[in-house]
């Protein structure tokens, strides 16, 4: 079995970066967007396991961004998980059907704790 895969949509390079290494250095695959408005078409290259989605992204937006992706059928099952350093991150992440979220600033361990519930189940 392969690695499993994490697509990162953040416009945020320095966290993008932060981000990558970490799970990079935990033995994950890593892809990352600035823009959310391909969405389907980066889904459709990387098959990502999960996909962490920023809220505040160019473009289209995560909300908007994250239920394209549940609206298709091939890619409804990808967990993603919201990221955003928003106060109503509960309802954002709801509304947008993801399937949970980090408040930012975000404690790593949290972030990774996360994944790894969603890639291990």
């Amino acid at each position: 079995m392969g690695k499993k895969r994490i697509l990162i949509f953040d416009d945020d390079t320095t966290l993008l970066e932060l981000i990558s290494i970490i799970f990079e250095d935990g033995g994950y695959e890593v892809d990352i967007s600035q823009t959310s408005h391909n969405i389907l078409e980066k889904v459709s290259e990387f098959h990502p396991d999960i996909i962490l989605m920023d809220n505040w992204i160019p473009n289209i937006g995560g909300i908007e961004a994250t239920r394209l992706l549940k609206s298709r059928e091939e890619f409804k099952d990808i967990p993603v998980i919201y990221v955003t350093a928003n106060n109503d991150i509960e309802a954002l992440a709801e509304s947008a059907q993801a399937n949970d979220y980090v408040a930012k600033p975000f404690n790593l361990e949290d972030l990774e704790q996360k994944v790894a519930k969603y890639l291990n189940d």
